[in-house]
């Protein structure tokens, strides 16, 4: 696995900012030729530091004006309720992300939908058929005051200095 040196900390974090930057503009960013920032980017993606890359959608544009944080508490905490949960929430759309957590609830979902009336239908034609399920709090969106999938990225502490 490559280290995260300065190099490559300016390719990740450039890439955050623009992931259709050309080679050719990303060595000239970072002052570096082409074919070595071409490999240590190459090397990136080969070691798994870049999963890979996509455009970020505007959700109100798509008409998806509702998002809600929601805590759900599960009853059964078995191998096949556990497996049968996770394949429902990778398939379902409107769930963007799904956390297994600590404390009173389960798991933390971040659940889109075009309006307060779809946000209804899904939670019960959906969330409420989720095996094991015994408790859905929802948590409405007011106003999305920062909203990023970008990565920090820390060097590690030179032992040298």
């Amino acid at each position: 696995m490559p280290d995260i040196d300065a190099a490559n900390a300016q390719i990740l974090t450039l890439l955050q900012n623009d992931g259709r930057m050309t080679n050719a503009k990303l060595s000239e960013t970072i002052g570096m030729s082409e074919t070595p920032c071409w490999r240590r980017l190459k090397r990136l993606e080969e070691d798994g530091f870049i999963d890979g890359y996509q455009a970020n959608l505007n959700r109100r544009k798509l008409g998806l004006g509702v998002m809600a944080f929601v805590q759900l508490r599960c009853s059964e905490h078995d191998q096949t309720a556990t497996a049968e949960f996770q394949r429902i929430v990778e398939v379902t759309p409107n769930i963007l992300a799904c956390h297994n957590t600590t404390g009173a609830d389960d798991f933390l979902l971040i659940v889109v939908a075009r309006d307060l009336d779809d946000y209804s239908v899904f939670v019960d034609t959906t969330l409420r058929r989720l095996p094991g399920v015994t408790s859905i709090r929802s948590n409405l969106s007011l106003k999305e005051m920062k909203a990023s999938s970008k990565l920090p990225i820390i060097l590690p502490a030179n032992p040298m200095a």
